[in-house]
């Protein structure tokens, strides 16, 4: 028996109605929006996605760095065990935003063990991967590993469990939204915790998976991952995880605090998104003008794009982006240093681009504009 969807109250489909139309206006806003820019907020959005997950586990890349590893560099400031955790979700990760279009999909539970192995194969034998537990799972209470916070089912009920969940994957609430059966889904596996280890970031990629399936918005723009790394929404998600798992494994449970929690999430999530989204429009539109004024090329204005809005930018990267070689490359960022627009930082290798004396400061201060995300349960 899995945790039950349950009946949403008029302020919950209140809620998942603004998130449609909160997710349609931000579909049109990348649509309409730079194609350079778009795929630079994609890579960033996922970068922060992977290191808040990775965060939730106790491995701390900051997003730039992790954008860094993406990219193939491996001069970051970040432990090899991070970085190691980092590639492997970024692994995964990109397999699931692959199969967002496959039309012949299905789930299996051959899938959830492949994309656990990329998560967690590192890690193996000492930690199997790649298929469900033997023994016994305790989860113990954030700070105190001697508190036990949950019991997982008994090995032997594992892949009964996990085979209907499978089933449900596929056939089941299929009329129902599908950030709902998204949500559930997470609650679902990360409940029957059926790995060793990694049980909590294969969930929140399932939920990303279902999410990618939706169609509406590529995953980058809709993942919550970002959203749940945030230190307080960390606290509040493991609380809501208790409250409404209880402390052994209870289906019978009432589900309807996860699914808040998650709608509010989404909800909030978008928002920053939007404003992102907007800010960065905004950024390109007046580094352009900028670019006519001050004899900068377009090509860099992608540059100088990227440090407006992640605060640095590898030649190597830059490279990529405008499908250049490398001395015109840095051809392009030596020019920009020298007229003390970007200020090089550190040597040769692993070294990266910032802001110089002369970037311009109202794109900076474009960039750094505050916003105010609004709770939809408690807006008036």
């Amino acid at each position: 028996m899995l945790y039950e969807t349950p009946a949403l109250d008029t302020s919950d489909i209140k809620v998942l109605e603004e998130v449609d139309g909160l997710r349609e206006r931000l579909r049109d806003a990348v649509q309409h929006a730079p194609m350079k820019w778009t795929q630079d907020l994609r890579k960033a959005l996922t970068a922060s996605a992977i290191a808040a997950s990775n965060t939730i586990e106790g491995y701390q890349v900051d997003a730039e760095d992790v954008a860094d590893l993406m990219d193939g560099e491996r001069e970051v400031d970040a432990s090899e065990e991070n970085k190691a955790e980092t590639l492997a979700y970024q692994q995964a990760m990109t397999y699931i935003q692959s199969l967002h279009d496959v039309e012949d999909f299905r789930y299996s539970k051959e899938l959830l063990n492949a994309l656990h192995w990329m998560l967690q194969g590192h890690h193996h034998p000492q930690r199997t991967a790649g298929q469900w537990r033997k023994t016994s799972i305790r989860i113990t209470v954030p700070g105190d590993e001697l508190a036990t916070d949950y019991d997982g089912p008994d090995p032997e009920l594992v892949p009964d469990l996990m085979a209907e969940l499978v089933d449900w994957l596929n056939d089941g609430d299929t009329e129902g939204h599908f950030l709902i059966r998204a949500a559930m889904a997470h609650l679902n596996l990360v409940k029957i915790h059926p790995w060793s280890d990694g049980n909590g970031r294969m969930s929140r990629s399932l939920q990303t998976l279902l999410i990618a399936r939706g169609g509406v918005l590529a995953s980058e723009f809709s993942s919550i991952e970002e959203w749940l790394g945030m230190p307080g929404n960390t606290w509040e998600y493991y609380k809501v995880l208790r409250e409404v798992g209880g402390p052994v494994y209870s289906p019978e449970r009432d589900t309807l605090p996860w699914i808040k929690f998650n709608l509010r999430a989404y909800h909030e999530q978008t928002q920053r998104v939007q404003y992102r989204v907007d800010r960065s429009n905004q950024v390109w539109l007046e580094l352009m003008q900028h670019a006519e004024a001050h004899g900068i090329s377009e090509r860099q204005v992608t540059a100088l794009h990227e440090v407006a809005m992640v605060n640095r930018v590898r030649r190597s990267r830059y490279e990529r982006q405008e499908a250049i070689n490398t001395q015109q490359a840095t051809r392009d960022l030596q020019a920009l240093t020298k007229a003390g627009v970007l200020t090089a930082v550190g040597q040769t290798k692993g070294r990266h681009y910032v802001a110089g004396p002369q970037f311009p400061q109202h794109v900076v201060a474009t960039a750094r504009r505050p916003h105010r995300i609004i709770n939809p349960y408690t807006a008036a």
